[in-house]
């Protein structure tokens, strides 16, 4: 759910406007209008090749209303660090007045893969920025390829579900804790699915100095060919069955923002997404089996890191 008074907030800021071509059902403008209405100084953003790069921008109409420059896959993190230094030698000499941000928004190709060694360089040089990615766990803007976003299990264009094979061999890559282990300024893991806690979260990292991560879930209805007006409900249930939890890091502590009141199993989350659907045949449930044991470890793992950091 989200309030009246912030949904005029995100709606009326006006910094993405109508006229993109995302999917029905997409939450990538959602999740972008939420970000950038999460403060009232100038946004510069770098978007990286995505499918919210494609959609936004068909030349020569755009639907960023504010600067905003696009990156290849592989240096989004690095373009805002030029602009970020230009930004702060230009207003050290007088010549800008203003106290501009910087954001990144970029998917998950983007980010676990193609761009991770930019970000990782970004951070590490401390540059004042706010890193959004939008985690819709593949490459959807060409056609649906795993990514190291993608989970174990999931059948994909180039992991295909069959006779020889159930999906996806490999665990999904914890992009969150990678970045936490650089020792940011502040790391969070949020949802489409609870606006007010990706507003809060934008909040606090466009208000602290030097790098912030923010790892946004986005479910993409073409890609798990389910109603369009379910996204939202699938990425609820993506944090009620634990495997997406919402937590952030900030000066060496952790801090779970929610807690399930009662267990969901994992099968109420993939049984929405037909790329999953395989897993619930009998020859493949052993995998369903081995899924929820690993989300249920490393739930329990994020449960003892906020124990310990307190």
């Amino acid at each position: 759910m989200i309030d009246k008074e912030l949904a005029e907030k995100i709606f009326l800021k006006k910094r993405l406007v109508p006229g993109h071509g995302t999917c029905s059902g997409c939450p990538i403008p959602i999740i972008a209008r939420t970000c950038l209405s999460a403060t009232n100084d100038p946004v510069v953003v770098s978007n990286a090749t995505s499918c919210s790069e494609v959609t936004t921008t068909s030349f020569p109409f755009t639907s960023w209303n504010v600067p905003w420059i696009h990156s290849v896959f592989a240096n989004s993190a690095a373009t805002i660090s030029g602009v970020e230094r230009a930004y702060f030698s230009l207003k050290k000499k007088g010549k800008i007045k203003d106290n501009v941000k910087f954001m990144v928004f970029a998917g998950d190709g983007g980010s676990y893969d193609i761009g991770l060694q930019s970000l990782s360089g970004a951070i590490e040089r401390g540059h004042d920025f706010v890193y959004v990615c939008y985690q819709n766990e593949g490459y959807m803007n060409t056609g649906n390829q795993r990514s190291s976003a993608t989970e174990r299990g999931t059948s994909t264009t180039t992991t295909p579900s069959g006779k020889m094979s159930f999906g996806k061999q490999e665990y999904r890559k914890n992009f969150t804790e990678i970045c936490i282990a650089h020792n940011p300024a502040y790391v969070a893991q949020a949802s489409v699915g609870d606006l007010i806690d990706l507003h809060t979260k934008m909040e606090k990292a466009f208000s602290i100095k030097g790098p912030k991560i923010i790892n946004v879930f986005s479910p993409c209805p073409t890609n798990m060919k389910c109603p369009s007006n379910l996204s939202i409900k699938v990425a609820q249930l993506a944090t009620e069955t634990n495997f997406w939890p919402l937590y952030e890091y900030e000066n060496g502590k952790y801090t779970i923002n929610y807690k399930p009141s009662k267990k969901v199993p994992i099968d109420e989350f993939f049984k929405y997404q037909t790329k999953y659907s395989h897993l619930f045949k009998q020859e493949n449930k052993y995998v369903l089996k081995e899924l929820q044991e690993h989300i249920d470890k490393e739930w329990k793992d994020l449960i003892n890191k906020e124990k310990c950091s307190k």
